[in-house]
C-alpha cells in the first residue's frame, strides 16, 4: 500500500514542502530511503524502526521505499522522521490516515518513540499557513514557537503513540495558544547607560548611533569603557516591532540558536564573536549555507572588539553586507540569501601596547609599529563607519561618584520618538513607501541616494560649511553621504525638520581625525 504524508524543509531561512510517499511491497525485508538524503535522513531507518517498535506496533517485515520529494532538493537533518514512521504506519494500515490531510508533519524520534526538538520551526509553520495547510503536528516542546503563527492550528505531541491514537479518535490534544508580550517588563539588557561613569561624549555618540542605525568605531586605551558601552547600546535602541521579532526569531530558529524558555526574541541581538573566527562563521557558509554572526546580529548590534586582530579577509567580507544589508552565499548547489541589516560597533586601542596618544602613560611602541597596528584595517572598511569617537581614560573622581547617570529608559525614549520622526518621513514622502518597508528601510542610515537628496537638503551655510570639510578632511563620495544622513539624524533627536548648521557640525566632528594623525 502507499501512503502520503506532508512534511517540511528548511532552505536557508525559508521552508520547503516535501511529500514523504512510503510504499510497502512484497519482497525481501528492506529499508531504503530516496530523494536526495543527508546522512542523517539516512539513520531515520534505525530510529523510526526502534520508534515503531518500542511504540506497540509492528514494523512491516517488507521491501519498504521512502521517497522525498522534490527529488532534486537537498534533504537533511532528523524532522523527517516522524512524517516516515507515521507514512510506514499509514501505508501498513495501522493507523488511519484520513486525519493527515492538509496537515504538514516535523519532528525527530528518539528511540522510544518521544520526539524532540527540531530546528526552524518558525519558517515551517509560515510555509504550511502559506501553503494552505490547516495543521501543523510538531514536538510539544516545540508548540509554542509554532504558535507565533496565526490562524494555524498546531497539534503538540509528546511521543509517536500519542499521535497515533490521536489519529485513531482515542486522545483529544490540547492547541497551545501563543503568548505576546509588548511591555517593558520582558526585556532584559546586560548593562544599563546610568552604571556607566564619564564618557559622555561617547554616551551621546551612542545615543545619535541608535537613533539612526549608524556604525560606530571606538577607539581609545584599554580599561576605558569600550566594551562597556558597546553592551550597553542594545538597552537604548528602539524596541522591536512584532514584525521585526518573527524576522530575527525565524533566524534564530533555523540557526537552533533560540532559547527554549524564549519562544520569541523580543531584546535586539548583541553578537560579539571572537576575533578568532572565520570569514564562513561571519558571514554564513557550509557545504549548504546556514546563517553567520552578522546574519544573527539582524535588526541587532554586531560588535568587533579588538578589531584589528580580525583577519584582514575576515573584515573585507562585511563590506558589501554592510551597504545590502543582505548577504548572498552561493554555492555549486545554488545560492542563499540571508538578512544582515545589522549596526556594526568596533572597538580597537589606537596602538599595540594600548596607550598611544595616552595623557597618563606613556606609549611603548614605536611610531612604525603604531602607523602598521593602524593599517590592519583598510580605508574602504574605516569609511563605512559613521561615526569616529575617541574614549579616554576615566578619572578617579568620575569612577567614585556615587550619582546614577541617566538611564537608559530615558535615552531610550528620545531614541525612539527620532526613529518614529524617520519612519514617518519615508512613508509620508516616499512614493514607493511599501518597497521602503519591504526592504527594511526604518532608519536614516538605511536612506540610498534618492532619498538624501530628497530628505538631507542644507541651506547656504551648510552647503558652505561641506564644501570646506569635503576639501579639508578629504572626504570621498561616501563619506559625504554619510556625514548627511549623520546630521539627519541628529536633527531628528533635535525634534527639527532641517538639518542646521550645528547638526552639520556635529556630524562632522566625528569623522576620524586623530587615528591617522601620526606625529614624530
Amino acid at each position: 500500500m502507499l501512503a502520503r504524508v506532508f512534511s517540511c524543509g528548511v532552505i536557508g531561512l525559508d521552508g520547503v514542502v516535501i511529500e514523504v510517499e512510503v510504499d510497502s511491497s512484497n519482497g525481501q525485508s528492506k529499508v531504503l530511503i530516496v530523494g536526495l538524503p543527508d546522512a542523517a535522513v539516512q539513520e531515520s531507518r534505525e530510529r523510526v524502526q526502534s520508534a515503531i517498535k518500542n511504540s506497540g506496533f509492528m514494523f512491516p517485515r517488507k521491501r519498504v521505499t521512502i521517497n522525498l520529494a522534490p527529488a532534486d532538493v537537498r534533504k537533511e537533518g532528523p524532522a523527517y522522521d516522524l512524517p516516515i514512521a507515521v507514512g510506514v504506519l499509514a501505508a501498513s494500515r495501522q493507523i488511519n490516515p484520513m486525519k493527515l490531510e492538509k496537515s504538514l508533519v516535523v519532528g525527530e524520534l528518539s528511540l522510544d518513540g518521544t520526539l524532540r526538538h527540531v530546528r526552524g520551526i518558525l519558517p515551517m509553520a509560515a510555509l504550511a499557513r502559506q501553503e494552505g495547510f490547516q495543521r501543523i503536528i510538531v514536538p510539544k516542546i516545540d508548540a509554542v514557537e509554532a504558535s507565533l503563527i496565526p490562524d494555524l492550528e498546531i497539534i503538540a505531541v509528546d511521543s509517536l503513540s500519542q499521535l497515533a491514537s490521536w489519529l485513531q479518535g482515542e486522545v483529544e490534544i490540547e492547541i497551545p495558544k501563543p503568548s505576546f508580550v509588548n511591555d517593558d517588563s520582558s526585556l532584559r539588557f546586560q548593562t544599563d547607560f546610568q552604571e556607566i561613569k564619564g564618557q559622555e561624549h561617547v554616551k551621546r555618540a551612542l545615543e545619535v548611533a541608535a537613533a539612526g542605525g549608524h556604525n560606530v568605531m571606538l577607539i581609545g586605551p584599554p580599561g576605558s569603557g569600550k566594551t562597556l558601552m558597546a553592551r550597553a547600546l542594545p538597552s537604548i535602541m528602539p524596541n522591536m516591532t512584532i514584525d521585526e521579532a518573527l524576522d530575527v526569531t525565524r533566524i534564530y530558529s533555523v540557526a537552533d540558536q533560540l532559547p527554549a524558555d524564549i519562544p520569541l526574541m523580543r531584546t535586539r541581538p548583541f553578537r560579539s564573536p571572537h576575533h578568532t573566527i572565520s570569514h564562513a562563521g561571519l558571514v554564513g557558509g557550509g557545504n549548504w549555507p546556514h546563517p553567520g554572526e552578522i546574519s544573527l546580529a539582524h535588526r541587532g548590534v554586531l560588535f568587533l572588539d579588538e578589531l584589528p586582530e580580525f583577519g584582514s579577509r575576515v573584515l573585507e567580507v562585511m563590506r558589501q553586507p554592510m551597504e545590502d544589508k543582505v548577504v548572498t552565499i552561493s554555492r555549486a548547489q545554488g545560492s542563499l540569501t540571508f538578512p544582515a541589516n545589522f549596526q556594526l560597533i568596533g572597538a580597537m586601542n589606537p596602538c599595540p601596547c594600548g596607550y598611544y596618544g595616552d595623557p597618563v602613560k606613556p606609549c611603548t611602541c614605536a611610531l612604525g609599529m603604531v602607523s602598521k597596528y593602524q593599517k590592519r584595517i583598510s580605508g574602504p572598511l574605516l569609511d563605512r563607519f559613521d561615526i569616529h569617537v575617541e574614549v579616554p581614560r576615566v578619572e578617579y573622581d568620575k569612577l567614585t561618584n556615587q550619582r546614577l547617570g541617566e538611564s537608559s529608559a530615558l535615552i531610550r525614549e528620545r531614541v525612539e520618538a527620532a526613529r518614529q520622526r524617520q519612519i514617518l518621513r519615508f512613508s509620508e514622502n516616499g512614493s514607493d513607501s511599501e518597497n521602503n518597508h519591504k526592504i527594511g528601510m526604518t532608519a536614516n542610515a538605511d536612506m540610498g541616494v534618492g532619498e538624501i537628496r530628497k530628505f538631507c537638503k542644507v541651506d547656504d551655510a551648510g552647503e558652505t560649511l561641506m564644501r570646506a570639510a569635503m576639501r579639508q578632511l578629504q572626504l570621498s563620495a561616501r563619506a559625504f553621504h554619510r556625514v548627511l544622513k549623520l546630521a539627519r539624524t541628529i536633527s531628528d533627536l533635535a525634534g527639527s525638520e532641517d538639518i542646521a548648521t550645528n547638526h552639520l557640525a556635529e556630524a562632522l566632528q566625528y569623522r576620524p581625525k586623530v587615528m591617522m594623525e601620526i606625529q614624530g
